[in-house]
C-alpha cells in the first residue's frame, strides 16, 4: 500500500520543512506541495501562528492566505470588499492575461451573478434531482458491473472519470460519443502550462479551450433553433439573463459548468476509494451500516475538499485580523485548510463517516457562491456507493494515487485498485 522506504523518508524531510521555514517564506500556493501531499503543516503551522499571512513572492506573485473556518467564511461573504470579478482576477490564485479573462457568474460580484446563475439552478431542483437520480442509478450500475475482478486497474479513469463525464453529456445533452472531450475541457481549463503538465504552454491551452467554445457554439445554434429542453445549454441559451452573453462570458459559463460538474464530484469519487482504505474501521462500519451513507458522503466531500481554494480581490484598503490588505491586492480562502481547523470541526484529521455535524465543511463554498450543483455531487456519490455496496465487499488500494499538479483542483490523477475475482 505505501510507497518505498526512500518516498517515506523524502516526503518526511518535505514536511518537516514546514516546522523549520520562517513563516515570511512560506507559499503554501505552490503546486508541489499538493502534489506531494505536504500542505498540510504548513497550513497547520498558518493557522496556529499567522492566520491572515502574506506571501510576497510565488509563481503567482503576491497573495494573502485566510487559512481559518471562521475568517474565510467572513471574507467568502463581504462583497462589499472582496470581489469575484474576472475583470479583477477572478477566483483562483493564478492571474490570467486580462485579455483571456472570461466572466463567469462565480466570477462575477452582486447583482449581476443572481440572474446568471438562477438560469440554471432549475436543473438542481428537487424534483429534477429526482429525475436524474434514476439515470445516476442506472448508469452507475453498468459501470460497475463491467469493472475488472481479480485484477489491477485505474478507479480514476474507469469509475470517476467515466460516471462524471456521463453526468456532464447528460446535464449539457451532449453527444454521447464524444463524452471524453468534457473531461479533457475541464482538465485543460484548470491545468498549469509546462513540461509535464498536459499542455506545454498558454497558448497550447488556450487553442483547447476555444475549440472548446467552437464545439459548442454550434450546440448553442441548435438549442436556440429549438423550444427550450431541460439541459444547461438549452437554459442558458432560452434565459434572459444568459442568452445574449457575449462570447468570453459564454466560454467563462461553460468551463465553470464543466469544472463544477466535473472535478469535484470526480476527486471525491477518487477520495472516497481512498480515505476508506486509509480509515478500514471506517470501511467495515460503512459496510455494516449503509445507512451511515447520508453523513458519509459530506464527511468524504469534507476530507477530500475537491477544489482547495476561491481567490478574491480587495476593491478597497482593509484591516483584517490586525493585518492591512491593500486595494488591489490578492486573497486566497483555503478551503482545504479551514476543513482542518481544529477550532471549527472536532478532531478534523480524523475520517469519521457517523459525524454528528458532517455538513460543516467548506468544500462548496460560502454564501451566494455556494456550489449551485452541490445537491447533485452529494445524489451521486450517495448513489455510487448505494451500488458498491450492493456488489463488493471491499475495494483494495494497491498503490498510492499519483496528485494533481495544482493548488487550485485537488485531486487524484490516477489510483490503482483491485476488486477481489
Amino acid at each position: 500500500m505505501h510507497g518505498t522506504i526512500e518516498s517515506e523518508a523524502k516526503l518526511d524531510a518535505l514536511r518537516a520543512r514546514a516546522t523549520s521555514l520562517p513563516l515570511e517564506q512560506f507559499d503554501p500556493g505552490d503546486p508541489e506541495l499538493f502534489r506531494t501531499d505536504t500542505f498540510w503543516p504548513y497550513f497547520d503551522r498558518l493557522r496556529r501562528e499567522d492566520p491572515v499571512h502574506y506571501c510576497r513572492d510565488s509563481m503567482f506573485g503576491p497573495y494573502w492566505s485566510v487559512t481559518r473556518y471562521n475568517d474565510i467564511m467572513e471574507i467568502e461573504t463581504n462583497h462589499a470588499v472582496f470581489s469575484s470579478a474576472s475583470a479583477l482576477g477572478g477566483i483562483t490564485i493564478r492571474d490570467i492575461d486580462p485579455d483571456l479573462r472570461r466572466e463567469s457568474f462565480i466570477a462575477m460580484d452582486p447583482p449581476r451573478h443572481a440572474a446568471q446563475r438562477k438560469t440554471v439552478a432549475p436543473m438542481f431542483t428537487p424534483t429534477h434531482l429526482d429525475n436524474l437520480a434514476l439515470n445516476i442509478r442506472k448508469r452507475s450500475a453498468e459501470c460497475l458491473d463491467n469493472l475488472p475482478r481479480g485484477e489491477v486497474f485505474d478507479w480514476v479513469d474507469r469509475v470517476s472519470i467515466e460516471l462524471t463525464t456521463q453526468m456532464l453529456a447528460v446535464l449539457f445533452d451532449f453527444p454521447w460519443e464524444g463524452r471524453r472531450k468534457l473531461t479533457r475541457w475541464s482538465d485543460i481549463a484548470t491545468t498549469i502550462p509546462g513540461p509535464d503538465g498536459l499542455v506545454a504552454t498558454e497558448d497550447a491551452r488556450q487553442a483547447e479551450l476555444t475549440e472548446c467554445a467552437g464545439y459548442f457554439a454550434r450546440l448553442w445554434k441548435e438549442r436556440i433553433a429549438q423550444p427550450p429542453k431541460s439541459d444547461l445549454l438549452s437554459m442558458m441559451a432560452h434565459g434572459a439573463a444568459t442568452r445574449d452573453m457575449d462570447a468570453k462570458n459564454f466560454l467563462g459559463n461553460l468551463v465553470l459548468l464543466i469544472v463544477g460538474g466535473n472535478d469535484t464530484t470526480r476527486n471525491t469519487m477518487s477520495g472516497s476509494i481512498y480515505a476508506l482504505s486509509q480509515h478500514p474501521d471506517q470501511y467495515r462500519k460503512l459496510r455494516d451500516n449503509p445507512g451511515l451513507l447520508d453523513s458519509f458522503v459530506p464527511e468524504v466531500i469534507r476530507w477530500q475538499t475537491p477544489l482547495a481554494h476561491m481567490r478574491r480581490t480587495a476593491l478597497a484598503d482593509f484591516e483584517f485580523r490586525g493585518k492591512q490588505i491593500k486595494k488591489g491586492d490578492k486573497v486566497v480562502m483555503w478551503y482545504v485548510s479551514g476543513n482542518r481547523d481544529e477550532e471549527a470541526i472536532e478532531k478534523p484529521y480524523d475520517f469519521i463517516i457517523d459525524r454528528a455535524r458532517p455538513r460543516t465543511h467548506l468544500s462548496f463554498g460560502f454564501g451566494i457562491h455556494r456550489c449551485v450543483g452541490l445537491r447533485l455531487a452529494e445524489l451521486q456519490l450517495k448513489i455510487i456507493w448505494e451500488e458498491i455496496l450492493k456488489r463488493f465487499d471491499h475495494i483494495d488500494v494497491v498503490g498510492e494515487p499519483k496528485r494533481v499538479y495544482s493548488s487550485f483542483v485537488k485531486g487524484l490523477e490516477t489510483l490503482p485498485v483491485k476488486i477481489a475475482a
